[in-house]
């Protein structure tokens, strides 16, 4: 004789309740994705593939030798003309001691010196940025540089200071691109005869109007929002 399959038990009503609030909840969040995507895409032009820039100011060696009496380190400021260094020369006759000399005033970013080191005529010791000629530069995909224009506004998030609101507006749109090899490229789009894709990125600088305080040094990661017009 067959028995008969125990009838199942309806969910609890505890159950069934957080079921529905977990599915409101994974609605909503979906919603304000989406909702926040659109808006970027719709009045802004975005990208995470940019970085805190700034004119360098190269600090090189003037003849070969070694490194002797280095003042400087990474941090650190240097006036114009400063002397932050002597290459004591080599060969057969007196040793001849020539300085070492900052070209600009700005601050330590990069200290490729040891001391007593020996270095070839030319060779960059160390490199400086100007505080006051820090700027962003942003690399726009060349499908969405038709919506940016000079002048245009900027929102730019620095990756180390999530909480610091930092603007400024476009100053310069570079006439070049810049490539990037993609590899695998989404189907059909793939070229039988060449496998790669090359991505082309326009480089866009942007001025900066206010840092919110916080300090900016070459290198930092960023995420811009250039407003669209």
């Amino acid at each position: 004789m067959l028995q008969k399959a125990p009838a199942k038990r309806p969910l609890p009503r505890i159950s069934r309740n957080l079921f529905v609030l977990v599915a409101v909840l994974v609605f909503l969040e979906s919603a304000a994705f989406g909702g926040s995507y659109f808006l970027n895409t719709r009045y802004y032009v975005s990208t995470d593939n940019a970085q805190v820039d700034g004119d360098q100011i190269q600090i090189n060696a003037p003849a070969s030798g070694t490194v002797t009496e280095w003042s400087i380190d990474q941090g650190q400021t240097v006036e114009r003309n400063q002397i932050v260094g002597r290459i004591q020369l080599v060969g057969g006759g007196p040793q001849v001691e020539r300085p070492v000399r900052s070209p600009g005033a700005g601050t330590i970013a990069v200290n490729d010196v040891i001391e007593g080191s020996y270095v070839n005529a030319g060779a960059e010791l160390a490199t400086a940025y100007d505080p006051a000629s820090v700027y962003i530069t942003a690399r726009i995909e060349d499908t969405d540089i038709s919506e940016v224009h000079q002048g245009a506004l900027v929102d730019v998030s620095v990756d180390a200071y999530p909480k610091t609101a930092v603007t400024g507006v476009v100053s310069t749109i570079q006439e070049s691109v810049a490539s990037n090899f993609t590899y695998l490229p989404p189907p059909g789009l793939a070229d039988p005869s060449n496998p790669t894709r090359v991505d082309q990125y326009v480089p866009v600088r942007v001025a900066l109007t206010s840092t919110g305080g916080a300090q900016l040094l070459p290198g930092m990661n960023v995420t811009v929002h250039i407003h669209k017009q």
